[in-house]
C-alpha cells in the first residue's frame, strides 16, 4: 500500500454541461480544481485521468439498451427519448453527454480500482457521485451512476464486503436499487425527509430484498435539521453499522447540497459540519476498512460560497493535509471566482461554527424530538435485522 492519495481529475469533465439555465452549473467543478491548487494540495495528491468507463464497465450497472440510448440522445440531442429520462427538465439532452458522463464514471471506477489494488490508500473524484441515476435512466441531474459503478467494480475485481456512506441531502436511490438485492454492499445514506425532497424516496422502512435485508439503510431527517442534529444522527446510525458489517472498502458521497444556503434543498448544515462528517468518513475508513476509502462529490449548487471550499476540504482530508477552518482563501482564487460568476467568494475556509458541537446518541435520546425520532425509526428498522440493538 502507497499511502499516497489520488485526485481523480481530467479537466474535460467540466464538459458535463446541461446548460445555462441548470443549476448543475459545472463551474463548480473548475473551482474546486483551483482552489486545490490555490492551496497547494496538488503537491500532497497523485492527479490523475482515467480513461472513461467503456460499455462492459457500464454495463456492471446499467442496461445495454439505456447506455444506447444515451450514446443516441449523444449524437443527436433531439433523437433523446424521454421513456429513458433524457431530454428533460433534469435531464436535458446535450452533444457529447454519453462521452463526459462515461469519463465523470472512468474517474470513480478508476479511484476504486486504485485503492483496490494499493496504489493509494484514498481517491477522490469531486465531480463524481452521480447517484441517482438508475439502471434504466437518467434521473436527478445523473446521467451514470458512477458511485454504483464504482461499488460495481470492486465487487468485480473480489471485494466481499463494501461499505457505501451517502450524505447529500438527497437520497442515494440509485445506488440503492443498484445493490438492493446484494447483501455484500451496505447502503446508508443520510438525506432530507422524502415527504419534502426528491427523490421522494429513503424511508427507514427500506431495508433491502429478502435475501439482503438490512443491508439498505436510510435516515430521513426533518427539513430544517441543523449542525448538531446532523452530526448526532450521523454518529447514532454510520459508525455502528460499520463496525458491524467490517468493510473492506469504504465508499462515501459527499454532496455539498446539506448546506444551508443550498437553493434546491431545506436543511441548515454549515459547510463546518460538512468538514467534521469528512474526517469522520476518513477515520472510519481506518478504522474498519484498513484506510481504504474513496470519496466522491454529489449534489451542491451553491457553486461559488459552498461546494469548492467543501469538496477543497475533502480533497485535503484525504491527502493528510487538512485545511485548518480559520485559513483564508487565497485572494488570486476569489479574484478568479468573481471573474468567473460575478458572485462575491467567501474569505475563510468557514463558516464560523467550528467545532461543532453535538449530542451523542449514548447519552440518551428525547421521544418528542424529531431528529431523534428519525434516527430512532432508523435504529428500529435496520440494526435488528443486522443483530445489534436498536
Amino acid at each position: 500500500m502507497s499511502g499516497r492519495a489520488q485526485l481523480m481529475w481530467d479537466e474535460a469533465v467540466t464538459g458535463y454541461d446541461f446548460g445555462p439555465d441548470h443549476p448543475m452549473d459545472p463551474v463548480r467543478l473548475a473551482l474546486t480544481r483551483s482552489l486545490v491548487d490555490a492551496f497547494g494540495l496538488d503537491r500532497e495528491v497523485a492527479v490523475v485521468a482515467a480513461k472513461p468507463a467503456g460499455a462492459s464497465t457500464l454495463r456492471l450497472v446499467h442496461r445495454e439498451d439505456y447506455v444506447d440510448a444515451v450514446g443516441a440522445a449523444s449524437a443527436d440531442p433531439r433523437a433523446a427519448d424521454a421513456a429513458y429520462g433524457l431530454g428533460t427538465t433534469d435531464d436535458p439532452a446535450f452533444a457529447g453527454m454519453h462521452e463526459v458522463s462515461a469519463l465523470i464514471a472512468g474517474q470513480s471506477v478508476g479511484a476504486a480500482e486504485a485503492v483496490w489494488r494499493g496504489e493509494a490508500l484514498h481517491a477522490v473524484n469531486f465531480a463524481g457521485g452521480l447517484h441517482h441515476a438508475m439502471p434504466g435512466a437518467a434521473s436527478g441531474f445523473c446521467i451514470y451512476n458512477d458511485a454504483a459503478l464504482a461499488v460495481a467494480r470492486l465487487l468485480e475485481l473480489g471485494a466481499e464486503r463494501v461499505a457505501y456512506v451517502d450524505v447529500d441531502v438527497h437520497h442515494g436511490d440509485g445506488v440503492q436499487a443498484a445493490f438492493w438485492q446484494d447483501p455484500r454492499v451496505l447502503t446508508v445514506s443520510l438525506h432530507e425527509h422524502p415527504r419534502t425532497l426528491f427523490p421522494q424516496t429513503g424511508w427507514p422502512e427500506e431495508t433491502g430484498a429478502e435475501a439482503a435485508e438490512g443491508s439498505a439503510v436510510n435516515v430521513a431527517l426533518p427539513a430544517g435539521t441543523g449542525d448538531a442534529g446532523w452530526l448526532r444522527a450521523f454518529h447514532a446510525v454510520v459508525p455502528e453499522l460499520l463496525a458491524d458489517f467490517r468493510p473492506q472498502v469504504l465508499v462515501t458521497q459527499h454532496g455539498a447540497d446539506t448546506h444551508v444556503e443550498d437553493p434546491l434543498a431545506h436543511l441548515a448544515v454549515s459547510l463546518d459540519a460538512q468538514r467534521s462528517v469528512q474526517v469522520a468518513c476518513h477515520d472510519l475508513a481506518h478504522r474498519y476498512a484498513d484506510g481504504r476509502w474513496v470519496a466522491l462529490g454529489g449534489g451542491g449548487y451553491a457553486v461559488v460560497d459552498v461546494v469548492p471550499r467543501s469538496w477543497t476540504h475533502l480533497v485535503a482530508i484525504a491527502a493528510g493535509r487538512p485545511v485548518e477552518p480559520e485559513t483564508v482563501i487565497p485572494e488570486g482564487w476569489r479574484q478568479q471566482a468573481f471573474a468567473r460568476t460575478r458572485q462575491l467568494a467567501p474569505m475563510r475556509m468557514t463558516d464560523g461554527r467550528w467545532p461543532v458541537a453535538w449530542k451523542d446518541w449514548e447519552d440518551g435520546y428525547d421521544p418528542a424530538d424529531r431528529l431523534d425520532q428519525a434516527v430512532l425509526a432508523t435504529r428500529k428498522a435496520v440494526f435488528p435485522l443486522r443483530g445489534l440493538l436498536p
